[in-house]
């Protein structure tokens, strides 16, 4: 089975997360049990940088690596409409634009 990613596609991955106040950009938010913490999740906006067989090497706008199978149910390309207006929130395609490329070429 073959990956329908490439590098430099955009990609959304949604983060299940824990906290005391969620941000404005959470969803499906639920409170624990006791009511003390909630959970909810984030859509975060990544790009693939390397495809690896079955595994996927995600990078966020800081730079930071991240390693998922392509046929997580968290992942998804993102639609023409989140490239068009939400471009700004997306890692740059070049790979020398982050910090982490420069950091390793010093």
């Amino acid at each position: 089975m073959t990956s329908s990613f490439q590098p430099n596609d955009w990609v959304i991955y949604t983060r299940e997360k824990h906290s005391l106040s969620p941000g404005p950009r959470a969803k499906n938010i639920a409170p624990s049990p006791y009511g003390e913490l909630y959970s909810y999740e984030v859509d975060k906006y990544w790009i693939v940088r390397q495809v690896n067989g079955d595994e996927l090497v995600l990078e966020t706008r800081k730079g930071k690596s991240h390693v998922v199978s392509s046929n997580d149910y968290r992942l998804r390309k993102a639609r023409w409409w989140e490239r068009l207006f939400m471009s700004n929130k997306f890692p740059s395609k070049n790979a020398d634009d982050t910090g982490l490329h420069r950091a390793s070429a010093a």
